[in-house]
């Protein structure tokens, strides 16, 4: 399966899409594949109790999924990351 990062998340895998090896039944199987080979992502994903953020945005062949839906061997998964606020810039306002 094709994993394909982006924002901070590539920085944990050094490459904007990876290969998990084996089979997985559900996103959350291949959620914790992808943190138990790229541990630097956990944080990026999930919180202190194991939940996933609710910024991030997990995606399998285009479509937005949750954890438990199905997750076939020869679907790409794309992950997108809890993305931190920012503030506006009073000065670059339009008035």
């Amino acid at each position: 399966m094709d994993v394909t990062v982006y924002g901070e998340l590539r920085a944990a895998t050094g490459e904007k899409t990876v290969e998990l090896a084996g089979p997985v039944e559900t996103v959350r199987d291949a959620l914790d594949r992808f943190v138990d080979t790229y541990p630097r992502a956990r944080s990026q994903l999930f919180d202190e109790d194991g939940e996933i953020r609710p910024s991030v945005r997990v995606m399998c062949d285009g479509e937005r999924v949750d954890l438990g839906a199905e997750c076939p061997p020869e679907a790409g998964l794309q992950l997108f990351p809890a993305m931190q606020g920012g503030h506006a810039d009073e000065t670059a306002r339009l008035d």
